[in-house]
């Protein structure tokens, strides 16, 4: 089973659940998780080869994005939790868009933050130079390499060293096969028009410039769903501007403990 972090709210049902990026873990959420608490139970996983998760390479079958729809929908089974609000970052937003694509009636709404749809020409040049270089490049600074040309200005500093810091605890293995899982975010898309009644809303920073223009392209194309810019902002929005990150789910999230009619877009 999945490792978790829950934090309880007492006066209320609602659920709110948290899903990482590669090497990330809980506490990457928690200038979201102290002010989510005030408003809904909170429940942080963490991905295999994450934390105290089992190891991507621990499951019979080959680790893909079923894989771990599977264990998030077992985990809310052993926690009793019938329907729940999921906000992701990253390879987390990814998680979602598979999750939402095969359980929908299981997710209220969902928040997909420095989402990645698709690899642009850069991305995949990226990819294939790290394809070579793995074997021989300790993946730390493969990691680091990364999150550099992910996150190239001063003002990313705050989530390229919080990735960093936290995908130094991954085993090399896992980072690896994460590695190889990530390098299809379109077939987290592929069945999405069977989550054509869940709400989504995609927060993505200006400045995420390897995923900015497809997330443009994807939203206009995708049933209720919608897009919030934050001006000045790169790939790990809940850290860089972690008050209006926070601002915009909450209030997105709270128009979903009922349902109510949502526009293609919002103006900031």
């Amino acid at each position: 089973m999945l490792d978790y972090v829950l934090k309880t709210n007492d006066s209320t049902s609602e659920y709110v659940v948290f899903v990482h990026g590669i090497g990330g873990n809980s506490t990457i959420f928690y200038k979201q998780i102290k002010a989510f608490r005030k408003h809904f139970n909170v429940l942080s996983i963490h991905l295999p080869g994450h934390g105290d998760s089992p190891s991507t390479t621990s499951y019979p079958e080959k680790m893909s994005f079923q894989t771990v729809n599977e264990e998030i929908i077992a985990l809310l089974n052993y926690l009793k939790i019938p329907k729940a609000h999921f906000v992701g970052i990253s390879l987390g937003s990814m998680v979602i868009q598979s999750l939402i694509s095969h359980f929908p009636e299981r997710v209220r709404s969902t928040v997909l933050g420095g989402s990645i749809v698709r690899l642009n020409a850069m991305a995949k040049v990226l990819l294939i130079f790290g394809e070579a270089l793995k074997n021989f490049m300790p993946y730390h600074a493969l990691y680091k390499l990364f999150a550099r040309i992910l996150m190239p200005r001063s003002n990313h500093k705050s989530g390229r060293e919080a990735f960093v810091r936290e995908a130094k605890k991954m085993k090399r293995k896992d980072f690896l096969t994460w590695y190889k899982v990530a390098r299809h975010p379109k077939m987290t898309l592929k069945n999405i028009h069977k989550a054509a009644k869940v709400p989504k809303l995609f927060i993505s920073g200006t400045q995420d410039h390897l995923c900015i223009k497809d997330v443009r392209k994807t939203v206009q194309k995708v049933t209720h769903a919608q897009l919030a810019e934050i001006a000045d902002c790169g790939h790990v929005c809940n850290i860089e501007q972690a008050d209006k990150f926070n601002e915009l789910a909450i209030n997105f999230i709270n128009q979903y403990r009922h349902k109510k009619k949502i526009q293609n877009s919002i103006a900031l």
